[in-house]
């Protein structure tokens, strides 16, 4: 379920002109790695690939649990805090981090509605 939940969250991102371009630009490309239960996401401006197919090599790694994901994701907890507690480990600059954030708006907006769909309460 987590795969799926976070799948269709990335896929809102590749509907978003603004982020399509600007990650195009940047060369950016995001890999997820979320633990309890397991599931690994990549993202690039050319698609969202999930499971096995997102074992590609990222300009920025994201390794969390899902539970940290789902706070991140509702506003619940914000990225500086979950990087300086180590809920959230970075492997890349994470001045591209925190380049990336306000880019990931789109998600964040519509990460309430997704999670609810699937069942997932706040």
């Amino acid at each position: 379920m987590a795969a799926d939940v976070f799948g269709s969250l990335f896929t809102v991102l590749l509907e978003d002109e603004d982020f399509v371009a600007r990650a195009g630009q940047e060369g950016l490309s995001v890999r997820l790695v979320h633990t309890k239960p397991d599931c690994e996401i990549f993202v690039a401006p050319h698609g969202v690939f999930v499971g096995e197919e997102a074992s590609r090599t990222a300009t920025i790694t994201l390794r969390m649990s899902c539970d940290t994901a789902h706070a991140l994701w509702l506003g619940q907890l914000m990225v500086p805090v979950a990087i300086a507690t180590g809920r959230l480990r970075i492997r890349g600059k994470v001045a591209k981090v925190l380049e990336l954030v306000p880019m990931l708006r789109p998600a964040f907006d519509r990460y309430p509605d997704i999670a609810a769909a699937s069942g997932i309460g706040a």
